[in-house]
């Protein structure tokens, strides 16, 4: 009878560890984010004209408020612009580039001078790995198999053998 239980318990972690692929990897697939990607190189362009817009008080529709990245991106800002600007520790000579490499997961808030809010916002996320996923399924898994495994010894109960 201990063995039943144990290769039904078995079955069920087998069937919880499936669904739990199907769930992880449907719900990764469907809100697929910034953090499923690798690090890389992410530039962001200054227009000419930006500083003037900024003495108006317009904002520049080219030039998001917010940027997401991954842990180990580079971040190059590049100026086009006649005037020099600045990004949080960066300086930007009109004409140039600079460039911050986002090492740790955190949301940044620099000073901005090519924002009419003078804000700029990063959110640095650890990249989603392998390792991540398969983290996900197993925590999700095993404990939806015992899960089954308690409910299918209340539906179909295990009977005792006939002895000969």
């Amino acid at each position: 009878m201990t063995r039943l239980a144990v290769q039904r318990f078995l079955i069920c972690i087998v069937l919880g560890l499936i669904g739990a692929i199907g769930i992880n990897e449907f719900t990764f697939i469907f809100l697929k984010s910034e953090a499923g990607r690798g690090p890389g190189r992410i530039e962001l362009v200054i227009p000419a004209g930006t500083a003037d817009r900024i003495a108006r008080g317009e904002p520049n529709p080219t030039i998001p408020e917010n940027m997401v990245f991954v842990a180990g991106d580079t971040f190059v800002v590049k100026n086009l612009d006649v005037v020099d600007h600045r990004l949080g520790p960066l300086f930007i000579p009109s004409g140039a580039s600079a460039s911050l490499t986002l090492s740790d997961a955190n949301n940044y808030a620099y000073n901005c001078s090519f924002q009419s809010g003078q804000v700029f916002g990063l959110d640095v996320q650890e990249p989603v790995t392998s390792g991540t996923r398969l983290y996900g399924i197993l925590i999700a898994g095993i404990p939806l198999g015992l899960m089954l495994g308690m409910y299918s010894l209340i539906i179909w109960p295990l009977k005792p053998r006939a002895q000969p």
